[in-house]
C-alpha cells in the first residue's frame, strides 16, 4: 500500500511542477495595448494607456493625462511614481513604430524625436513636425474621443531624445501641452541653435502662452551642462509670454542613465503640486 501511495506521488510531482513553474507576461493593471495608426503617412503605432484606480466607477471625473514617448523605457517608472505621488492621472506611453524599416525596434525616434534633416536616406532624420502631427490629429484627438480626459490638463514628457521634439512642440504649437517635462535634454551645437532661430522666428506670433515647463540634467552631465543652460536661457524669453519654467532642477551625483527614476519622481511631484493650486 505505501509502495502504492510513493508511486502516486511520484506520479504527480511532475504536473505540480509544471503548474507551478508556469510562466506569462506581466502586464501593468488597468493597462491597455491600442494600434494606432499616423493618418498622415500610414506607419503604425501603439498607445499604452492605463487608467487610474477607480476610472469605471468615477464617471464625473475627466482626468489629466501624461503623453510619453519611448513607451517601453518610461511606462513603467511613470506608473509606480503617479501610483504614488499622482494617482488620479492617466498614462498614455507613444511606442516607437511598430513597422519599421528597420529590424532595430527603436530606431523610428531617432527620425520622430529630432529636429535637423538627415541627407542618408537609409537613416531618416528631423520629422518632428511630423510627429508633432501625428500626435495632435491622431493620437490626442482618439484618447480625447475615447477617455474621460482633461484637455485642459495635458502633459508631455520627454526625456533624452524626446526633449528636442518636446522643444520643439513648445515652441510651434504650445497649446498641445499644459505642462511640459523636459528631462536631461540632449541637444547637440546645431539642433539647440535651431531651437534659437525657432523661438526668435515664432515669439511673434505669440503673445500668450500658458505652459508650465520643467528642464531636469544630471549633476555628472558636465558635457551637456552648457547646452542645457543655453536651452534654459531660451526658454525663458517666453517668461513674458507667459511661460512658466522651473530653471535648471540638477539630479546630485547621476549621468544621463541614473538621472532619469530621480527625474520622473520629482517631475511628478512638481506637478502634483501645481495641481494642488487649482
Amino acid at each position: 500500500m505505501r509502495k502504492i501511495a510513493a508511486l502516486a506521488v511520484a506520479l504527480l510531482l511532475p504536473f505540480v511542477s509544471a503548474t507551478a513553474g508556469e510562466a506569462r507576461p506581466y502586464e501593468l493593471p488597468r493597462t491597455e495595448v491600442v494600434p494606432i495608426e499616423d493618418s498622415n503617412t500610414g506607419r503604425q503605432y501603439e498607445l499604452y494607456i492605463k487608467l487610474p484606480d477607480g476610472y469605471s466607477e468615477n464617471t464625473d471625473v475627466k482626468y489629466p493625462v501624461i503623453y510619453t514617448g519611448d513607451a517601453v523605457w518610461h511606462m513603467d517608472m511613470l506608473s509606480g511614481a503617479t501610483e504614488y505621488l499622482m494617482s488620479d492621472v492617466i498614462l498614455v506611453g507613444i511606442s516607437w513604430q511598430k513597422n519599421p524599416e528597420t529590424r532595430v525596434a527603436h530606431a523610428s525616434r531617432f527620425r520622430d524625436y529630432s529636429l535637423l534633416k538627415s541627407t542618408n536616406p537609409d537613416n531618416p532624420r528631423g520629422e518632428a513636425d511630423g510627429h508633432l502631427s501625428f500626435i495632435r490629429n491622431d493620437v490626442i484627438k482618439f484618447v480625447e474621443s475615447s477617455y474621460r480626459a482633461d484637455p485642459a490638463e495635458r502633459v508631455y514628457f520627454g526625456y533624452s531624445l524626446g526633449v528636442q521634439l518636446g522643444a520643439y512642440i513648445l515652441l510651434t504649437k504650445p497649446d498641445t501641452f499644459k505642462h511640459y517635462i523636459l528631462g536631461s535634454p540632449a541637444f547637440g551645437a546645431e539642433s539647440l541653435n535651431y531651437i534659437d532661430e525657432l523661438e526668435a522666428s515664432t515669439a511673434s506670433r505669440q503673445n500668450h502662452l500658458d505652459a508650465n515647463v520643467f528642464v531636469s540634467l544630471g549633476e555628472l552631465e558636465t558635457s551637456a551642462m552648457g547646452t542645457v543652460n543655453e536651452l534654459v536661457s531660451v526658454l525663458q524669453r517666453r517668461s513674458q509670454a507667459g511661460l512658466r519654467l522651473t530653471g535648471l532642477e540638477i539630479i546630485e551625483n547621476s549621468d544621463h542613465g541614473t538621472a532619469f527614476p530621480e527625474t520622473v519622481i520629482r517631475s511628478i511631484k512638481w506637478l502634483a503640486a501645481l495641481r494642488s493650486k487649482n
